[in-house]
């Protein structure tokens, strides 16, 4: 079903019980399944792909062998009838994919003004919130959520059911098992400290900043156990919005725990010793 103005090329393939509001613009072998709205606005590239019960916003662009609604890679899976929403604004660039939830009536979300990537990859059930940015071939297990403007670097893998916090810069290549608390950069191999220059152009305030580093040293570096350290953050340190949402997101439950401080090394000749 059209509404408005919606053009749509020759060569494409649009089912007749996909929804496409006005001035949508679908490309030459584009493909369109059963069960598809897209919202005012998008944009469909040559030979993308749109599957199962998807949703696409308003003024989406989605590029030339994207996947999204495809399903899950998940052994559980069983066929039963699962969903994609991807909001406004979103980018969803070459050979990036999106796959539907595994569960019955679950969802995959991808909030709006998101930046997929060449290649970068969103599993089943994952929840990406707002202005994420996945660099090209960045990976989300399954029921992995990440918060509103976080970054992955290019080649980063996230495990199935990691927290990425707000906020959150994941270096390129890095392999993240354990949850990243917001306003924190993870290196290769663990976090190594406030992402300041996010904060920064995120309009955070000095005192937040400030308060960011504080908590980080009392739980990084302190030398105490980490619940004790958080408490004492939890109860003395913290008195901004942005210390407070980091001490909920530490209290919340996580099924990974939370990830250590990155382990540096020197380098002696040909040989890696520890500091």
């Amino acid at each position: 079903m059209h509404n408005g103005l919606v053009a749509i090329h020759a060569t494409a393939i649009v089912h007749p019980e996909a929804h496409l509001d006005g001035d949508v613009e679908v490309g030459a072998y584009a493909i369109v399944e059963a069960g598809v709205r897209i919202g005012a606005g998008t944009r469909l590239y040559p030979h993308c792909y749109l599957t199962g019960h998807t949703t696409i916003g308003r003024r989406c662009q989605i590029h030339p062998f994207a996947v999204i609604g495809n399903l899950p890679q998940d052994v559980k899976h069983d066929g039963s009838r699962s969903y994609t929403v991807v909001g406004d604004d979103v980018t969803v660039r070459e050979g990036a994919s999106i796959h539907r939830g595994t569960a019955a009536e679950s969802t995959t979300r991808v909030g709006d003004r998101c930046f997929l990537m060449a290649n970068a990859h969103v599993g089943h059930n994952c929840t990406v919130d707002d202005d994420v940015v996945l660099i090209v071939g960045s990976m989300l297990g399954g029921h992995v959520s990440v918060g509103r403007r976080a970054v992955l670097g290019g080649g980063a893998g996230v495990h199935q059911f990691v927290r990425i916090g707000e906020f959150a810069m994941i270096a390129g290549g890095a392999i993240v098992h354990m949850d990243v608390p917001p306003f924190l950069m993870h290196g290769v191999t663990g976090l190594v400290g406030p992402n300041v220059v996010g904060l920064r152009r995120g309009g955070f305030s000095a005192e937040e900043r400030n308060e960011i580093r504080a908590c980080f040293r009392q739980l990084y570096r302190a030398g105490l156990p980490f619940r004790r350290a958080l408490e004492i953050a939890a109860e003395s340190m913290v008195t901004t919005p942005a210390g407070q949402r980091l001490i909920e997101f530490l209290r919340a439950p996580s099924k990974r725990g939370i990830a250590g401080i990155e382990r540096r090394v020197r380098r002696t000749g040909d040989t890696d010793l520890p500091p």
